[in-house]
């Protein structure tokens, strides 16, 4: 029953970011976490504080606007005290010039008591460090900027 409950908090989570709500995720964070989204890029780096998580989000809807998650599996272990959950979902939206972006995001979480303690995010960074340089190359500078840490 626990792990259904975290399935299902996980997908509205990203629901709510769908729909611009990036907001519901950063208010998930315990006072204490560690962000990773993996490479040398825009939107790489690592962040412990709120403030530059939503610096960061901000930034990810300025480079890419409208994007959409299509979670296509959660896994869920342990506890309220320790869950661990692994998800797999498609990230898709429009580059500029109407370019479409696709890729494959893997998340590893931990949550403690309901809070999550650490995020770490890994996609193709071939097919989005792509998609940044198309961003750059239409006048977006900050698609070439150093991570947010």
């Amino acid at each position: 029953m626990y792990k259904t409950i975290v399935r299902a908090k996980v997908r509205a989570v990203f629901d709510r970011i769908n729909e611009g709500d990036y907001l519901t995720m950063v208010d998930g964070l315990a006072p204490e976490f560690e962000y990773v989204f993996h490479g040398e890029h825009a939107l790489g780096g690592r962040r412990t504080s709120r403030e530059a998580m939503v610096r960061w989000w901000e930034r990810t809807l300025r480079l890419l606007p409208g994007a959409r998650f299509d979670i296509q599996e959660i896994l869920v272990n342990g506890g309220p005290a320790r869950t661990r959950v692994a998800l797999r979902s498609k990230v898709s939206g429009t580059l500029p010039g109407g370019v479409a972006y696709a890729n494959t995001v893997f998340q590893f979480l931990t949550l403690s008591w309901g809070k999550v303690t650490s995020v770490e995010t890994i996609e193709d960074l071939q097919v989005l460090e792509r998609a940044l340089r198309a961003v750059a190359a239409a006048g977006i500078d900050e698609a070439s900027a150093a991570p947010i840490e």
